[in-house]
């Protein structure tokens, strides 16, 4: 399973780290009816994950079931790679300058005016329209895909890794990229003061720490997929 679960950790990791989704539960949570929007925003966040990750997988297996590990996830890799490179060097030219005060995204302004409903289309649309998001997700999803697959339908056979091997990395996968929407929603339930200041301290780290972060991840994971392509199609 190791075949899986390897590739796609960075992926997972990237998808956690997310600034965005971060901040709009740190938020909701903050707002007047921020236990229900909480547990909405984090269900549709995990709802959202778990649809792009498992269409990927499902496409990526049909697409080659052979037992050696196809050609697409490396071009597709070198595409991803290319574009998270490119984002990561847009985000630097339009980071804050000193003196610049930039506007939020209008839906931080009306966060306080969701409904449950609305949290959670806010946690699926953070996912499909947030390409620092959806990235990192479908390439995650690409590398559970591309593992070789072996004749079985278990966990593992001797010449690679089944079917229901790939759906327990794939659920690995949407569970480590819900770490950045769960741990504040656990943290909010426990309910005491003490939760209350850590979040508190989470979203000031998180407001004045966004725009590195924005940066410096898919920097990173974009060097690594083009470095897998590479290695893949040599």
């Amino acid at each position: 399973m190791g075949e899986a679960i390897g590739p796609m950790l960075a992926s997972a990791v990237a998808v956690a780290l997310s600034p965005l989704p971060l901040i709009a539960v740190l938020l909701i949570l903050a707002s007047p009816h921020g236990r229900a929007n909480g547990i909405a925003f984090t269900a549709g966040w995990l709802l959202g994950l778990a649809a792009v990750v498992a269409s990927v997988v499902a496409a990526g297996i049909a697409l080659d079931p052979a037992r050696t590990t196809p050609t697409w996830s490396s071009w597709l890799k070198l595409g991803l790679g290319t574009a998270l490179l490119l984002l990561a060097a847009r985000q630097w030219r339009e980071r804050p300058r000193p003196g610049r005060v930039t506007a939020p995204p209008a839906w931080l302004l009306s966060i306080d005016r969701l409904t449950a409903a609305r949290s959670a289309g806010l946690a699926a649309a953070l996912i499909v329209a947030h390409p620092k998001t959806l990235i990192p997700a479908v390439g995650g999803a690409a590398s559970i895909a591309a593992a070789p697959t072996g004749a079985g339908v278990g966990i593992t056979t001797g010449i690679g890794i089944g079917i229901g091997g790939k759906a327990v990395a794939a659920t690995l996968m949407v569970l480590l990229g819900s770490l950045g929407t769960l741990l504040p929603l656990v943290v909010h339930l426990v309910g005491n003061d003490h939760a209350r200041h850590t979040l508190g301290e989470w979203r000031a780290w998180t407001a004045t720490h966004n725009a590195a972060i924005m940066t410096a991840v898919p920097l990173l994971l974009g060097a690594e997929y083009l470095g897998a392509a590479v290695s893949g199609l040599a």
